[in-house]
Formats: structure tokens, C-alpha cells, sequence
């Protein structure tokens, strides 16, 4: 009995393997298509040693005639930095810029020559994108590291600290949805899909399915009726609170037909504390405190 309250407690989920409260795996079938990734946007928090704070944000994208990332600094919408790296006009993949921003000067440093693509529009490996931010270290992204001119900015004197806060990822296609996020520094990566199903073999039913490493963690029924909602789970020690709402697969007024395209958003926040509380709004007004993952799921 007292597994059971444990497993319950704050009605919250445990995903772990030994966790008799997800015993419910998550059975896919091969040919199901996962949805098409279009982009991912990365915010990350860099403490310079002199006190400084600053919000860099790194975009990646893909389109059927673009391909590449952008740059920018704080809350301005203008872009600091933008590489289109599938341009057949223009293809310099490796190099760097400078530009000040609000008084600070930044200068990015990259490599994608050699970069390898998966399924996500993120390069999987052999690649870089080192920022300093006044002469100092502020972000660096990639896995080759052994580069001169990484090595040499890393033995600087002064290295900022940088931190990854929240991540934003943007899907297109039929409605399965699977990418991977690390919730803590020192935690582990885990599978996570989202997919809609049917109920009884009809579509007048359908449900919403989450699984995390291949685990169901939230199973909605009915879920027109239940296009909203939320739901805190254990994962790696941390709560974590998972909220949905898919209002807009049903009912998009902008579509032709109450169930056009529209999409649906799945967010994904650690709290502070048991009884901090959810997060109920995209922008949070503390950017400080733990880690979040949005999922922009686009029903086509």
C-alpha cells in the first residue's frame, strides 16, 4: 500500500523501470511515420565573470528551400546572425562575425563544413558554434572541440557560464511527434512521443498518448472533449509538470472544417519545488529557475 501512495503522491506519474505505476509501454508500429521537425529554438542563459547576464538564442530551421540557423541576443526581434547553409548562392559554411549588441560586443565563431543530419533539423555531430560575449566565453554548441580556434578561445582567462533554459520544437505532419530532452544537466536523455490514436478502432474517439522512454505517462481518452489538461510527473528526481492543449486540431476557426490542420502544444516544465506552481503560460516571468521543453505539433 505503500508503493502505491508513493507512486501517487501530488497525482504525480514515476518513470522509471522498476515503477509499477508505468507499466503501460508504448507499442508503435513500424510503419508509423514520425512527424517532420521544421525547427528548434534554444534559449540560453550566460553569467559572464564580471556579474553580466545575457539570453542568447540559437534557432535552427529547415525548409524545402532553406536550411541553417539564427542568432540573437535579449528580447530584441532582430536577428544578430543568420546562415542559410542549403543557399545555392550561398554556402560559407565555416567563419565568423561581430556585431555589438546593447553596448556588449559579440562575436560567433562556427563550423558546419562537416556537419551530419538526422531526423532533427540540429546537426548530430561534427560541427561548432562558439560565442564570446566581450572577449569572454559566453555559449559554445557542437562536438568538435579539439578545432584551434575553439581551443584557443577556451584557454582564455575569463569564461563565462552558460546554461541551457528552455528549448522550443516545431512539427509538421501526422500526428506523432517524437524528439528526445534532457531535463537536468546531469540526467539522462529520454525518448519522448506524443501521438494521437484511435479508441475502438474509430476516429470519433480519439486519444492522446505520451510515452517517455517507450513508457505511457499520460493516456487522455476522449480527447476532443479533454483538449486541455495538464499532469505532474517524476523524471530523474525532478517533478515535472506536463500540460496540453490541442484545441486547435478540433476546433481551428481558421480552418475549413472543424478538424483542419491547427495545432497543438505540449509543454514540458521542472519546478522548483512540490509546491511551486504550474506553469500555465508559454513566457515565464523567471527565467532562472529549471528547465523547460515546448513541442509545436502541427496536425496536417
Amino acid at each position: 500500500m505503500s508503493d502505491l501512495v508513493s507512486c501517487y503522491n501530488q497525482y504525480a506519474v514515476q518513470v522509471s523501470e522498476s515503477s509499477s505505476c508505468s507499466s503501460y509501454t508504448c507499442v508503435t508500429s513500424p510503419d508509423l511515420i514520425p512527424s517532420v521537425q521544421t525547427a528548434v529554438t534554444s534559449l540560453y542563459k550566460t553569467a559572464l565573470s564580471t556579474g553580466d547576464i545575457h539570453l542568447i538564442t540559437v534557432t535552427w530551421y529547415r525548409t524545402a528551400t532553406a536550411q541553417g540557423l539564427h542568432i540573437k541576443s535579449g528580447d530584441s526581434p532582430t536577428l544578430a546572425f543568420r546562415l542559410n547553409t542549403h543557399s545555392r548562392l550561398f554556402r560559407k559554411k565555416k567563419g565568423g562575425k561581430s556585431f555589438k549588441i546593447n553596448g556588449s560586443k559579440f562575436e560567433i565563431y562556427y563550423d558546419l563544413s562537416l556537419a551530419r543530419y538526422g531526423p532533427s533539423v540540429e546537426p548530430v555531430d561534427g560541427y561548432y558554434v562558439l560565442i564570446t560575449v566581450d572577449s569572454e566565453l559566453g555559449l559554445l554548441i557542437g562536438d568538435v572541440t579539439d578545432e584551434p580556434t575553439v581551443k584557443k578561445l577556451k584557454t582564455r582567462k575569463r569564461v563565462g557560464k552558460f546554461s541551457l533554459i528552455s528549448r522550443k520544437e516545431y512539427f509538421s505532419g501526422n500526428m506523432v511527434y517524437s524528439t528526445k530532452a534532457r531535463f537536468v544537466d546531469t540526467g539522462s536523455w529520454h525518448d519522448i512521443m506524443i501521438r494521437c490514436i484511435r479508441e475502438n478502432d474509430r476516429w470519433r474517439y480519439p486519444a492522446l498518448l505520451v510515452c517517455i522512454d517507450k513508457r505511457v505517462v499520460v493516456r487522455v481518452k476522449r480527447l476532443q472533449w479533454n483538449f486541455r489538461g495538464n499532469q505532474p510527473i517524476f523524471l530523474d528526481g525532478l517533478l515535472v509538470d506536463l500540460m496540453w492543449d490541442v484545441h486547435d486540431w478540433f476546433f481551428n476557426v481558421d480552418s475549413e472544417s472543424a478538424s483542419g490542420s491547427g495545432h497543438g502544444v505540449f509543454m514540458f516544465r521542472t519546478r522548483s519545488g512540490l509546491d511551486s506552481s504550474l506553469w500555465l503560460e508559454e513566457k515565464s516571468n523567471d527565467k532562472k529557475k529549471g528547465f523547460s521543453l515546448l513541442v509545436y505539433a502541427t496536425k496536417s
